[in-house]
């Protein structure tokens, strides 16, 4: 990713957190707008082309979505319109992730767990995941059949993270999307997410021990993913990012094993 796309991404987030007026609807609109703007080369050039003056693509961002767009909506594409993208793809990137943050900002449900806990319905299901993922089936079949996934069993911005990104996946893995959406939505609220494996549920003193304990490391709110896993035997392993912290019993033999081995 490239030095302008990195301040670009900055920009829009500081945008969305700015903005007043921010809803589910204005939510949807956004994702509208990444699925016009991801369907048309023109359009996406023009927006991303930073030979065109900032004012001009806002111009241009008020002409085309203003007239059937809220102007919260407007507001926020003109702000990623004005900014300085690497190329068109990493525009489109950068207004779905806007289309994220604005559902986390409206949506005050855990987001991230709900995602979390669909990742790992598709991961388990390998139908599933071909339904979502691939090459057959029409997107909006695809999008239907998340809708009667999630009715009632998540929030109305889960299902619109999930709905719209498989509806307009444009080619990647579906679980890849949902990680990323995570991801997203926990730097929008301002907490690390680490994804705990255990070979048996914690019980919540367990958890609220352990997000202490990562709070303190890491300096930021924690949200914990379970896993239940029983390869590590005992213990927990916790991996944030590319920080694994490996307390299982297996690492443990492991470890031992390697010892005697010499």
């Amino acid at each position: 990713m490239g030095s302008a796309t990195t301040q670009a991404r900055t920009a829009t987030s500081e945008a969305v957190a700015s903005t007043s007026g921010v809803d589910l609807d204005v939510a949807r609109e956004l994702f509208a707008a990444v699925a016009a703007v991801s369907g048309s080369a023109q359009l996406s050039g023009a927006l991303s082309d930073s030979s065109v003056p900032p004012a001009a693509r806002a111009g241009l961002v008020s002409a085309v979505f203003g007239p059937s767009y809220q102007p919260a909506t407007v507001a926020l594409l003109s702000s990623a319109a004005q900014q300085r993208w690497s190329n068109p793809g990493q525009f489109i990137e950068g207004l779905e992730e806007l289309a994220v943050q604005a559902t986390s900002v409206a949506e005050p449900a855990d987001i991230e767990a709900e995602l979390f806990s669909f990742s790992r319905t598709v991961a388990s299901n390998g139908e599933l995941e071909l339904a979502l993922g691939g090459r057959l089936g029409g997107a909006t079949a695809k999008s239907d059949l998340v809708s009667k996934l999630l009715d009632g069993r998540t929030s109305a911005g889960t299902a619109l993270i999930v709905s719209s990104l498989v509806k307009h996946a444009r080619g990647r893995r579906v679980r890849a999307l949902l990680r990323r959406a995570e991801r997203i939505v926990a730097d929008q609220r301002a907490r690390i997410v680490a994804t705990v494996y255990a070979v048996a549920p914690l019980s919540d003193d367990q958890q609220v021990r352990l997000q202490n304990s990562l709070s303190a490391r890491y300096g930021s709110a924690v949200t914990l993913n379970t896993v239940i896993d029983p390869t590590v035997l005992g213990g927990l392993r916790v991996q944030v990012a590319d920080d694994v912290i490996d307390a299982s019993v297996s690492a443990r033999l492991a470890d031992l094993r390697q010892r005697i081995a010499g």
